[in-house]
């Protein structure tokens, strides 16, 4: 049953129009970093991009560099440590404005006025505050995905009918009955959505992070353990763009699999939701 069904992803059309898709942009890259060599003069922006031949024999001679490896895991470390920090404090926060009036009117106002600076404006600060560049980092990545979390928790619970509270409260529910089988199943694919959102701002924060922070303090001469924004950086200054092209390509595999992974927990979590 489970290999009919695979077989019948792998050969879909939406599969088929993702692969087609990637390889003529593929294409199409190739022939537009290779028209100066080719035709005699440079296309705009395009032209001055590696070609992906390039790119991917960069890669190859980096799939054997520990130090390439140990940004994936440094980054990915630090994503999912902020991530599941935004989840832990977001979550009851958002609850906990939703549910009471008077929690809502006090913390919703410094909320709304804090969420609208953008989490790489914080990187000075917390650099200058926190002890250490990871935790620097670390701080920096929670605010990516927090506020996001925050504000889908809050619309969650605002976009629920009011009908079935006052059923609810007609039939003698608890305020802990009204919460549990009421607000948090209502709540929940928000929190799905947000999630999957947040993953993605963090991955973008975190790579900026490692860029301005230098890495989070592991500086050596590869760039080793500095994460994937430090390994960008550091292959720009020793001028090697092919290594720039491939740690943004990881940064996109990254991200696209840790959305895949929030995505697939969600669909888990509210099966209710599922489409036959």
């Amino acid at each position: 049953m489970k290999l009919a069904t695979l077989k019948k992803t792998l050969f879909s059309r939406t599969v088929g129009r993702g692969i087609v898709s990637i390889v003529v942009f593929v294409v199409l890259w190739e022939i537009g970093s290779r028209w100066k060599q080719w035709f005699g003069f440079e296309l705009p922006w395009i032209g001055a991009v590696p070609a992906p031949t390039s790119v991917i024999q960069a890669w190859v001679g980096l799939l054997y560099d520990l130090g390439y490896w140990m940004s994936w895991y440094k980054s990915t470390l630090r994503v999912f440590s902020g991530f599941l920090a935004a989840m832990i404090v977001g979550i009851p926060f958002g609850l906990m404005m939703a549910i009471s009036r008077t929690a809502y009117g006090v913390l919703f106002p410094p909320f709304e006025v804090l969420r609208p600076i953008p989490p790489l404006a914080w990187v000075p600060a917390s650099i200058i505050f926190w002890p250490t560049q990871e935790m620097s980092i670390a701080f920096v990545t929670f605010l990516g995905a927090f506020y996001t979390i925050v504000i889908n928790v809050l619309g969650g619970a605002k976009s629920i009918d009011v009908r079935y509270f006052q059923a609810a409260r007609s039939m003698g529910a608890t305020r802990w009955n009204v919460f549990r089988r009421i607000i948090l199943p209502g709540t929940l694919p928000s929190i799905v959505v947000g999630a999957a959102v947040g993953m993605g701002i963090t991955w973008e924060v975190v790579v900026a992070a490692e860029m301005i922070s230098g890495g989070g303090g592991a500086i050596q001469a590869s760039g080793a353990g500095g994460g994937l924004g430090f390994f960008i950086w550091n292959s720009y200054v020793g001028g090697s763009y092919e290594q720039i092209v491939v740690g943004m390509i990881s940064i996109g595999i990254a991200g696209y699999i840790s959305s895949g992974i929030v995505r697939k927990l969600g669909e888990l979590s509210t099966p209710w939701l599922r489409v036959r």
